[in-house]
C-alpha cells in the first residue's frame, strides 16, 4: 500500500474553521485527521501540503518514521502550526491503519482499560454577559449529566484585574456553585490572561468555592512562573494546551508546573505523541485531561486515546455546537449520566462528508478573549450534538 495523495477541508463553524485532513492509497483504503488550529487555519493547511511531498510513495503504516523524520527536517522544528499538521496526518495514517486490520486504533495500542470516558462541559456559558446568565446556564446544563463545568470569568482583562473585575469574577464563581450544588467539579479557564501576582489572589480567592483545577493562570512561555503560581495557592493547577511534543512537556513535569496535563491532541503532534506525554506523567502519578474543545475528529481520535491510557482522566467536551456539526462527518457518540462510550469501529470510526463540509467554507475568525466578547462562543441556534437538548 502507498500514499497517493492528501486531501485537505476547512470548514467555518462559526468560532473557528476545522481543519480537516484526508489521506489517499493506492488500495483505495484512506484515512482521516484533523488539524484545525484556531485563527492560523491557512497557515496549518500550507504546511499540510509541505508534508504531502515526503508521503507521496509511502507506506502509510510507518507512521513513527513518518513523524520523526518529519519533525527532524523541518529543522524549524517545534511550535503550533508544524505540530498540528504533524497530528492531522498522523491521525489519518492510524485510522488507515486500523481499517486496514479490522481494528479501533486503541487495540493498536494496547488495548482498552476502560469502556467510557467522564466527560465536563465547556461552551455551556454561550452568550452569558452576568452571573446570574451564568448561574442559569449551569443549572440547565448540569441536568445533561456532565462531571464539570468549565469556564472562564475573567472578561476582557489581561494581565491584572480591576477591583471591580476581581469582584464580578468571583461573584461569578460563587453564583455558578450556588446553582449546580457542592458535588459538581468547578474548572476555572485561565486562557493565559494573568500575571503572577493577579493569578495567585485569584487562586487564592478561588479556594472557597472548592475548585477543581485553575486553567492556564499565566501567559505561555514561563514554566517557572507557573511552578511559582502553583506553589503559592491550594487549588490545583492544569496547563499544557499551548504545548508540543514531549520536549516541552519534560519541562513542564520537571519544574512541577501543573497538577492535571492539558496537552491537545490536535496540536501536540498526535496520537502516538500524546501517548507518550502520557507514559512521562504516568511516572509522575499526574493525571492526563487533553485539551479538546474543536471539532468531531479530534474528539473521535481522543477518545481511542482515552480507551487505553491508564492516567486518562476527564474529557473536555462541547455541550453545544453550530446547528450543523451533525451534518459534517459521521460522527457517533453515545453519552449517558456524564460518561462518552468508547467506539469500537475500525481506524477512528468517523468519515468527513464532503459535500457538506464544502456548504461552509473558510471564514475569517479572530480571537474573542480581549475584545468583551469572550462568552460569544456559539451561535443563538447552537444545539446539542449528541442527543442531548439545547441547554
Amino acid at each position: 500500500m502507498k500514499i497517493t495523495a492528501i486531501k485537505t477541508f476547512i470548514c467555518d463553524v462559526y468560532r473557528t474553521n476545522w481543519v480537516l485532513v484526508k489521506v489517499l492509497t493506492d488500495e483505495g483504503l484512506y484515512g482521516v485527521g484533523e488539524a484545525t488550529l484556531e485563527h492560523r487555519e491557512l497557515a496549518v493547511e500550507a504546511a499540510v501540503r509541505e508534508l504531502e511531498r515526503y508521503l507521496v510513495g509511502k507506506d502509510p503504516h510507518h507512521i513513527e518514521a513518518f513523524w520523526s523524520e518529519n519533525h527532524r527536517d523541518a529543522y524549524w522544528r517545534g511550535g503550533p502550526v508544524l505540530t498540528t499538521a504533524l497530528s492531522g496526518v498522523e491521525m489519518a495514517l492510524w485510522d488507515i491503519k486500523g481499517k486496514a486490520l479490522g481494528v479501533p486504533v486503541y487495540q493498536l495500542l494496547g488495548g482498552k482499560v476502560r469502556d467510557r470516558v467522564p466527560c465536563y462541559a465547556n461552551a455551556w456559558f454561550a452568550g452569558s454577559r452576568t452571573p446570574a446568565d451564568f448561574a442559569a446556564k449551569a443549572a440547565a446544563t448540569a441536568k445533561l449529566g456532565f462531571k464539570g463545568l468549565k469556564w472562564d470569568p475573567f472578561g476582557s482583562a489581561y494581565l491584572t484585574l480591576t477591583a471591580q473585575e476581581f469582584r464580578t469574577a468571583m461573584d461569578c464563581v460563587e453564583a455558578v456553585r450556588a446553582a449546580v450544588g457542592p458535588e459538581m467539579l468547578l474548572l476555572i479557564e485561565g486562557h493565559g490572561r494573568l500575571n503572577v501576582p493577579t493569578a495567585v489572589k485569584v487562586g487564592l480567592a478561588l479556594e472557597r468555592f472548592d475548585i477543581a483545577w485553575f486553567e492556564e493562570p499565566l501567559p505561555p512561555g514561563d514554566l517557572a512562573g507557573l511552578a511559582e503560581v502553583k506553589s503559592r495557592i491550594n487549588i490545583p493547577v492544569a496547563a499544557g494546551e499551548r504545548l508540543y511534543t514531549r520536549w516541552d512537556f519534560k519541562e513542564l513535569l520537571e519544574r512541577k508546573a501543573a497538577d492535571y496535563l492539558q496537552p491537545d491532541l490536535s496540536h501536540t503532534g498526535g496520537i502516538l505523541e500524546l501517548r507518550k506525554i502520557a507514559a512521562m506523567a504516568e511516572c509522575h502519578f499526574l493525571p492526563v485531561c487533553p485539551h479538546n474543545p474543536i471539532g468531531a475528529i479530534t474528539n473521535a481520535a481522543t477518545l481511542q486515546i482515552a480507551a487505553c491510557t491508564p492516567n486518562f482522566h476527564l474529557l473536555e467536551t462541547m455541550s453545544n455546537d453550530v446547528p450543523y456539526r451533525h451534518l459534517l462527518t459521521t460522527e457517533q457518540i453515545e453519552f449517558k449520566d456524564g460518561f462518552m462510550s468508547i467506539p469500537d469501529r475500525p481506524g477512528l470510526g468517523i468519515d468527513i462528508n464532503e459535500e457538506e463540509v464544502l456548504k461552509h467554507p473558510y471564514q475569517p475568525h479572530n480571537l474573542r478573549h480581549y475584545n468583551g466578547d469572550l462568552t460569544m462562543i456559539r451561535p443563538k441556534d447552537s444545539a446539542g450534538w449528541y442527543g442531548q437538548q439545547k441547554p
